[in-house]
């Protein structure tokens, strides 16, 4: 299993799209390439949404999260920031 960090979401496309090419696309952002080898792609703000204080806020951006095949920064901004 490789993770591999994204600092926007066109990297996160390109990544996502690039290593699933031949393969199989999951949920959270796991993809397995052609070779079977296991990647997540992951936005890096991921890792500062997921530490925050606020165990509201880290639950919203988890349950989305886990709805998701690629992951989406904008939605995980959305509910962050949600009162």
């Amino acid at each position: 299993m490789v993770s591999t960090s994204c600092e926007n979401q066109k990297e996160v496309d390109y990544y996502w799209e690039k290593l699933s090419e031949g393969g199989e696309k999951g949920q959270c952002g796991w993809l397995t390439d052609k070779f079977g080898v296991s990647w997540q792609i992951v936005p890096t703000i991921l890792g500062i949404l997921m530490i925050d204080k606020d165990a509201k806020k880290v639950t919203r951006v988890t349950h989305v999260m886990l709805q998701m095949h690629k992951l989406d920064i904008e939605k995980q901004k959305q509910v962050y920031e949600e009162d």
